[in-house]
């Protein structure tokens, strides 16, 4: 048995419910909201866990509270370390702040203002160095080697793990009754600690691990029986973006989780925009893996819980992701058609679009792109539509008029 492996078999209830002590009164206990719009595309009973509503926006601070909150004296008096682009980074700063300990995060040269800046709010040092995380990781190490800082890191430690425990006794405390729990996999944190609390606490309830396709590094390795690194992990859910997945989160989750769904870039994007129609809440791509997963689970007429596990994203961020869902949803529609360069011609597509009820969102007249002829002018039209088969019957609205159209793909 490797040293990680026993860790996991030495990990028992009372560690749970000892992190659950140690967080009282310092995390928010986000209480279940029922989703009839999931719940009716699903064919289960879905409720959602808000962690993107906690405190600094993620569910990280209940790992980096529980392990900062361990240590002794002489430990916490050397002060913390990590390095993180996203909600790790604000969740050590908080915890550090609230215990009265010194946090240096060291953060890509890269990263947004606000998000170096909401770790900054919470009495953190930041270090920004390099153009990646890769960069600043290595920096990180380079400063704890020289100085002597803990490392918080941010999924492959067990006092990490055990604070991520705690979100899954809130679940079963709330809802008893409760069939199966989904939750997103980055390195592995978040997973291993709810499927290790949900199967000690309630055996029976199923736990779910859900992963981009692109960055699917713990299927990969529990389906190869040891730990492999992708060649990328380029997905939208950058905060599950991770190579290579923890040496201890691959114990855990291989003991405890019961599956790994994978969903694709387009099923996360449609995710995220359905929650902020349906719901008004605001996630990241990875906060929303477990809803993207919803249509892929095997049983119906379950009560399951989908843990929205962050909701740092900036706005230039969220407005583009948007705008692909709703083109992949045929909510929105871009063209291109060639139009004599006469008046009344654009009046003509205007009233055939007005006729098709299609709103048009932006014109584009171009006569220099029309390379054959002078006489020629191109229309470059966006419009908003209801679904793809709306968007056919444009198509054929135009086309029986005379005009050929070329669609433009915007999602390449």
């Amino acid at each position: 048995m490797s040293d990680f492996a026993e860790i996991v078999e030495k990990t028992s209830i009372a560690d749970v419910y000892r992190a659950d002590k140690n967080l009282s009164g310092v995390v928010k206990k986000t209480k279940l909201i029922f989703s009839d719009f999931f719940s009716e595309i699903s064919g289960n009973e879905i409720f959602l866990k808000p962690e993107n509503m906690q405190h600094t926006g993620a569910f990280k601070l209940r790992g980096a509270y529980n392990k900062i909150s361990q240590l002794s004296d002489e430990e916490k008096s050397k002060g913390v370390i990590t390095s993180s682009a996203g909600n790790h980074a604000q969740g050590v700063a908080f915890a550090a702040q609230k215990l009265g300990v010194k946090a240096i995060i060291c953060m890509p040269a890269t990263t947004p203002i606000l998000k170096v800046e909401a770790t900054r709010n919470f009495g953190a040092e930041v270090i920004l160095h390099g153009d990646g995380f890769d960069d600043a990781f290595k920096y990180s190490l380079e400063l704890q080697k020289k100085f002597g800082y803990i490392y918080v890191h941010p999924f492959n430690d067990r006092e990490v793990i055990l604070g991520q425990s705690t979100t899954a006794l809130e679940i079963i405390n709330e809802l008893k009754d409760v069939d199966a729990i989904l939750v997103p996999i980055g390195g592995g944190g978040f997973a291993s600690g709810v499927s290790l609390a949900t199967k000690l606490v309630s055996p029976q309830v199923k736990v779910i691990g859900v992963e981009p396709e692109n960055a699917a590094c713990m299927k990969a390795a529990i389906d190869a029986g040891k730990i492999i690194s992708l060649k990328s992990s380029d997905t939208v859910a950058d905060g599950c973006a991770v190579k290579t997945a923890g040496d201890l989160t691959f114990e855990f989750c291989k003991k405890y989780l019961d599956e790994i769904i994978t969903v694709n870039e387009m099923e996360i994007m449609s995710a995220l925009l359905s929650l902020i129609e349906k719901h008004k809440l605001i996630a990241e791509g990875a906060g929303v893996l477990s809803l993207a997963a919803l249509n892929k689970l095997n049983f119906r007429n379950k009560k399951v819980v989908a843990i929205v596990s962050g909701g740092n994203i900036d706005i230039s961020t969220l407005s583009g992701l948007i705008d692909k869902a709703l083109i992949a949803r045929g909510r929105i529609f871009y063209f291109n058609v060639q139009l004599a360069d006469k008046p009344g011609e654009l009046l003509n597509i205007a009233k055939i679009l007005s006729d098709e009820n299609a709103n048009v969102v932006k014109l584009d007249h171009n006569q220099a792109l029309v390379t054959n002829s002078f006489k020629k002018v191109l229309l470059g039209v966006t419009v908003e539509t209801n679904n793809h088969e709306h968007i056919e019957r444009i198509i054929r609205a135009l086309n029986k008029k005379g005009y050929e159209i070329e669609k433009i793909d915007m999602l390449r």
